[in-house]
């Protein structure tokens, strides 16, 4: 049959990471890889609570069509949220979403043409640099370091694309390195996209996730010109499988969304929402998200007093606030490409750092998640790792000594 793909489909190849997660599958090989928020504190049976109760006094009407911008009660709480980490809007500028990655992929709908700039931080989210690439965006990245985007190198940036759409930030705990962009640099992200005329697209999955440090205000805070557009979700503080996530921006900007959502799948699931709401009525919601920094201040530690137990000495990384994710530097001569898949032989599974930048150059960094394994499994994890490491550590200095004599 003669190949009828888009040239969109047609530019679509193999995610490295698909091929790694699938191949980390094996119930006997223990997994950093996904992104995975701990199964074991889902709230089972609160949930079967507040399906009851919504199946039972509103089941028609939660099994019917529902308005493409979602449930008005789960947007008046999403509404309450926000207003506690001090972001002030109104029905008109919240709109639900199939999870925060459907935010992202409408994102590009409403505001890419082929060949439009987006700026983004260099490492970034990988579902992100594939959904902008979808619409044939030009990505052009900008340097981080341990406090998030550099400005100036930002501000440069800005200078040779004038044209450019938006900003994509993750500031809070980002994936894949886990760093928090701090107070400074986000009013000067305000006020260079204000001199610039350019958006910010603020993704803030892993904001509520903060264990330890003080809390920073989001981007949107400072937003006086309407040209921050959050995002946000349910999937990582209360559960992934229900794909939940929100807007909000503008007016004018969610009638856009809301004309693309129409298009893509008319509203997000009606039940999920209307469960969401429920819970949220009847439990407390910020008391489940507590647990839930308790467990991961556990497991974040846990996995670093191992880093420093097991691996070896001249590598780099860092110490996440909150979110899920470490972040680690190897010496330019490891290939973490390479290592993964030795450690996926020793029955141990991470992410290699090389596909959350927008060329792939970077090899030699790995993205460890901590949130989805207890402290047994992530010390017995992190020695395998630690052991294909030194083998790969020593290999290295041999062929270097090879060659200096």
């Amino acid at each position: 049959m003669q190949n009828k793909y888009s040239r969109r489909a047609n530019a679509l190849k193999p995610s490295e990471m698909r091929l790694i997660l699938s191949s980390s599958e094996r119930p006997e090989l223990i997994s950093f890889a996904g992104g995975l928020p701990a199964s074991e504190l889902f709230p089972i049976e609160e949930l079967k609570a507040a399906s009851h109760a919504v199946l039972t006094d509103h089941g028609a009407a939660s099994l019917q069509y529902t308005s493409t911008v979602g449930y008005i009660p789960l947007r008046e709480a999403v509404i309450e949220r926000m207003e506690a980490i001090g972001i002030q809007s109104n029905l008109e500028q919240v709109m639900i979403t199939s999870g925060s990655q459907q935010a992202i992929d409408l994102t590009g709908r409403v505001f890419l043409d082929e060949g439009d700039t987006v700026i983004c931080e260099s490492p970034t989210y990988l579902a992100a640099i594939n959904a902008f690439n979808a619409y044939h965006a030009n990505i052009v990245d900008v340097e981080m370091d341990e406090d998030g985007m550099k400005m100036d190198a930002l501000e440069q940036c800005l200078q040779e694309n004038p044209q450019a759409k938006f900003i994509y930030t993750i500031p809070d705990f980002q994936n894949p390195t886990g760093r928090t962009l701090n107070l400074a640099r986000r009013k000067r992200m305000i006020e260079l996209a204000n001199q610039y005329d350019v958006l910010i697209l603020e993704d803030n999955p892993y904001g509520a996730i903060r264990f330890s440090g003080t809390p920073i205000p989001p981007i949107k805070q400072f937003d006086t010109e309407g040209r921050v557009i959050y995002l946000s979700s349910f999937s990582k503080i209360f559960a992934p499988g229900l794909r939940l996530g929100w807007i909000c921006a503008d007016e004018e900007i969610i009638e856009k969304y809301a004309g693309f959502k129409e298009s893509a799948d008319m509203h997000s699931d009606g039940l999920a929402q209307r469960i969401t709401e429920k819970y949220m009525e009847l439990y407390d919601m910020d008391g489940h998200i507590e647990t839930i920094k308790a467990v991961y201040r556990e497991r974040c530690t846990a996995m670093l007093d191992c880093i420093e137990k097991y691996l070896p000495e001249n590598i780099h990384y860092n110490k996440p606030e909150g979110g899920l994710f470490i972040w680690v530097e190897l010496p330019d001569s490891i290939n973490a490409g390479d290592i993964a898949l030795k450690c996926i032989a020793n029955n141990v599974a991470f992410v290699p750092g090389a596909p959350f930048f927008v060329r792939g150059a970077q090899t030699n960094t790995m993205r460890l998640n901590f949130s989805n394994s207890n402290p047994e499994l992530i010390e017995e994890g992190m020695k395998r790792i630690g052991e294909v490491l030194h083998r790969e550590f020593q290999l290295v200095n041999e062929s270097i000594e090879a060659l200096a004599k």
